[in-house]
């Protein structure tokens, strides 16, 4: 029979606008944990700074709770020399989250590194370094660190057990949801008994491994680092630690559920009288039970742990994420049972298809409901999809769940036909025709032979023959080879979104960016707060060494003022006969906009109405001249809201 284009009514369009909210929301919640990670948002010294007196201590504010440990904060002397006492205090009041640790006493002048690393409460490693001066900068052999924390083989690893785990724990999940719910038949067939053993077998390896690269991850990032039994010690007391060992304590529960799925469930595939049917319900009902209380746990393990913990209502975020994990297992896991269904069982029920087909609506509209949620709690400022690399890897994201929305349109409608086609079926061999009937009435007469071992030859033969009959016959069904390519071709779209997804994780999000303070050549600013900047300059003359410093107030996109101060190394102030600003953003090539202050006193400039096109990352130039041939040009790189 023919296939006829698939008719987009009502109902369809209503489904395929759920399902498209629920990949979007899907999408969004994706990027909720990279968007909690914590931010540095403030230092006293601030970077770049320079003091005429050592400071007591070194202050760290940031975006929210994170953990330290005691060598978490590092103040290094030029030559590279601890100036810190190592013991980390959380000076944090109120709304405001600030760290700080003591120096020690009579440290000469120079250039000082501040180096720190710490976990945020979201379960991410983060760091960051900045200088500042005392006296005067100097020259220092400290290199700033190239690598962040979670970075590198180890972090690199992390995040393919991370991910991992979360396939496992959909193939574990969704293929036994699949059995219990749409085809316990299948609890027999051993294509779809590997495919839970194996959901169960990656989550449980990759929770391991998480386990064991935690401490590297978040501290050394050095693999030998995993087996060092002091550093899994104090993973095990961390709230990410507890959560991992949690999960391996309901993974052994959930071995017995497997066991007793694929053991006593699969005996009684076919019930021969009243007690042995109420028997196997009784039993469904109890595993059904059971395994969702085993997956509920198992999802809690990521919610308790990460960043649905954190933020913004974690009471309701905490069930909404387990909601949504569980959800999009069933409907996930479920389709890759399918999947092997078609393609390695020799025939799937009508009802299994159809009872699928309502499970998977169910968990679209659950996922919908609560990746909406997720995503207002999560998302933050859409100026970041353009204005950023992560929100333009979003966009990019976008347009794969779109192209992903519209296979998974002709699948429900290949597994719509392949219902009817199996209903066709069934009603064909349940009345067959003369011919049929003729052939059964007169079988075809078998010669069995004297030698035993040729018997069990040619019954091999036969049981091989007749199999592969019923798979030439299973393959030309196009209702069943639509739905496989869809599929698969679903499969594929996931496979490449997944790797997007992967490279996100690692891309500073856009949220986090705006509330970063400065690190190394780039100094940022919370969106509400002026851009205060300090540059060391040198003409290469006589009297050309000191600092200018730049401030832009409110360091918005719009009208905005500029304050310019040239400072010699003692910190008095120096005069220019000729000073120059401009303004870049290279990433939009736009400018360099120049900005010509006054001078209003010794050493200060100013400037009204410098406009600022538009947020983003800009590079701040300054342009000093001290005298007819000594002249140099600084920058430096700041965030403007």
């Amino acid at each position: 029979m023919p296939a006829t284009a698939p008719r987009f009514g009502a109902a369809a369009v209503i489904r395929l606008l759920l399902i498209t909210t629920a990949l979007l929301g899907t999408l969004l919640a994706g990027a909720a944990p990279a968007s909690a990670h914590a931010a540095l948002t403030g230092s006293d010294p601030k970077d770049g700074a320079v003091v005429a007196t050592a400071p007591r201590h070194i202050t760290l504010t940031f975006s929210e709770k994170i953990a330290l440990g005691d060598d978490s904060i590092r103040v290094l002397q030029p030559s590279g020399k601890r100036s810190d006492t190592g013991q980390v205090r959380d000076m944090s009041s109120g709304s405001v989250v600030q760290y700080g640790v003591r120096l020690h006493t009579g440290l000469p002048d120079g250039t000082y590194t501040v180096a720190w690393q710490a976990v945020s409460a979201d379960s991410h490693p983060i760091s960051g370094a900045f200088t500042f001066s005392i006296g005067a900068p100097s020259k220092t052999t400290v290199a700033l660190p190239e690598q962040p924390a979670g970075g590198g083989l180890v972090g690199t690893l992390y995040g393919i057990a991370r991910y991992t785990a979360y396939a496992g724990f959909i193939l574990l999940v969704g293929g036994a949801a699949f059995i219990l719910a749409c085809w316990q038949r299948g609890a027999s067939e051993r294509p779809l008994q590997r495919l839970v053993v194996q959901g169960w077998i990656t989550l449980t390896a990759s929770t391991l491994v998480m386990l064991l690269l935690r401490a590297p991850y978040t501290g050394s990032g050095k693999l030998a680092d995993a087996f060092d039994l002091s550093g899994l010690k104090a993973v095990l007391e961390t709230k990410t630690g507890a959560s991992l060992v949690s999960r391996l304590l309901l993974l052994g529960a959930a071995a017995l559920f497997v066991a007793v799925l694929f053991g006593a469930y699969a005996k009684k595939d076919t019930p021969l009288d009243e007690k042995e049917a109420s028997e196997k319900k009784d039993l469904t009902f109890g595993l059904a039970l059971g395994g969702a209380v085993l997956a509920a746990g198992i999802a809690a393990t990521w919610a308790l742990s990460e960043h649905a913990s954190t933020g913004l209502q974690p009471g309701i975020a905490m069930p909404v994420d387990v909601l949504h994990l569980l959800a999009a297992a069933t409907w996930l896991g479920g389709l890759a049972a399918l999947l092997i269904a078609l393609y390695r069982v020799p025939g799937i029920e009508r009802t299994a298809v159809r009872k699928f087909s309502r499970v998977a609506f169910a968990s679209v509209a659950v996922v919908a409901a609560t990746g909406t949620y997720q995503s207002w709690r999560q998302v933050g400022s859409w100026s970041a999809l353009t204005g950023t690399a992560y929100g333009q890897l979003l966009l990019v994201k976008i347009g794969l769940v779109a192209v992903l929305v519209g296979i998974a349109w002709f699948s429900r409608r290949w597994t719509g036909r392949l219902a009817e086609n199996t209903a066709r079926e069934e009603q064909e061999a349940a009345e067959p025709d003369e011919e049929t009937q003729a052939t059964a009435e007169e079988p075809e007469p078998v010669t069995v032979p004297e030698d035993p071992a040729r018997a069990a030859q040619l019954a091999r033969q036969r049981a091989a023959v007749a199999t592969a009959r019923v798979k030439r016959v299973r393959d030309a069904d196009p209702q069943r080879l639509g739905l496989r390519r869809s599929v698969l071709a679903e499969a594929a779209v996931a496979v490449v979104l997944l790797a997007v997804t992967t490279v996100l994780t690692s891309t500073e999000p856009g949220r986090t960016e705006m509330k970063e303070a400065g690190n190394g050549e780039t100094a940022t600013a919370a969106p509400t707060d002026p851009v205060d900047i300090r540059i060391p300059f040198d003409t290469g003359g006589e009297d050309g060494k000191g600092t200018a410093r730049v401030e832009l107030d409110p360091a918005r996109s719009g009208s905005n003022t500029l304050h310019l101060w040239l400072e010699r190394p003692n910190g008095r102030a120096m005069d220019a006969p000729e000073v120059k600003v401009a303004f870049t953003n290279n990433a939009k090539e736009i400018g360099p906009l120049p900005a010509t202050p006054d001078r209003i006193a010794t050493g200060h400039w100013s400037a009204n109405g410098v406009q600022i096109p538009m947020p983003g990352t800009w590079e701040v130039e300054v342009t000093v001249r001290t005298s007819d041939i000594d002249q140099v040009t600084v920058k430096k790189n700041v965030k403007i809201g």
